[in-house]
């Protein structure tokens, strides 16, 4: 190790612990503040390196960003399993929104996949299917950025309940924004509705949690809404926000 190597890292660290001092203050006081203005803020601190990620299963994110930092980065983690539909609602996204859609890929196909650890993999190990066409793509594409807004809230699922607005995503080692981590279902549709947000039609067919074809069902009536993800598996998380 050569001493710009120890320089480096000992730079690195620094810059690590002064996000996550930033981190700390921003979480108290826009606790309660309205999303835009926590855009606003991660805007304003971030510039160019904040980015927003989307499964495109509505664009109310989109949307949400697009207002406040037009041109902002989304990324789209193109697994290879997604439903036409959700192809079709990132299509639509770029030509609605003032956005720049960046498709992240897995580093092997589902051919490749398939050749490689066996076919439907999703199936026998969704954990590593996962953690191969999503998790770990994500973490890559995020490598140039500061921080990353989610859409993730707290009333989706048990596991999201402690979601602040403002987190230090230690996995990654940088900021991460959750907007609308306090909106409720309702928020969400009312928002949507207002503002003519663009939703991915499966929404109208009973799909209220979107994720990859093989691992998501239509939802009966009274059941969690994300009671259609990794159904029969024991499974809730993809992984990306764990």
């Amino acid at each position: 190790m050569t001493l710009a190597d120890i320089e480096a890292g000992l730079s690195a660290q620094r810059d690590s612990l002064d996000l996550q001092e930033i981190v700390e203050s921003a979480a108290t006081f826009l606790e309660g503040a309205p999303a835009r203005e926590i855009i606003r803020w991660a805007a304003a601190t971030f510039g160019d390196r904040l980015c927003l990620t989307s499964s495109m299963s509505d664009a109310l994110l989109i949307d949400l960003v697009s207002k406040v930092k037009p041109g902002v980065d989304v990324l789209f983690i193109d697994t290879g399993y997604h439903f036409v539909e959700t192809i079709g609602t990132r299509d639509a996204v770029r030509q609605v929104y003032d956005v720049n859609v960046i498709d992240i890929t897995p580093s092997r196909t589902v051919a490749e996949q398939d050749r490689d650890l066996g076919p439907r993999l999703f199936g026998r190990n969704p954990d590593l299917c996962c953690y191969l066409r999503k998790v770990e793509p994500l973490n890559r594409a995020l490598e140039p950025y500061l921080a990353w807004i989610s859409g993730i809230r707290r009333d989706e699922s048990p596991s999201r309940t402690s979601t602040k607005v403002v987190e230090w995503d230690a996995k990654r080692q940088m900021v991460k924004v959750n907007p609308i981590a306090a909106w409720t279902q309702d928020d969400v549709d009312n928002y949507i509705a207002d503002n003519g947000v663009l939703i991915n039609p499966l929404h109208y067919d009973n799909y209220p949690s979107i994720g990859c074809a093989p691992c998501t069902r239509q939802v009966l009536e009274g059941e969690d809404p994300r009671s259609g993800r990794w159904a029969g598996l024991g499974k809730v998380e993809c992984g990306i926000h764990l």
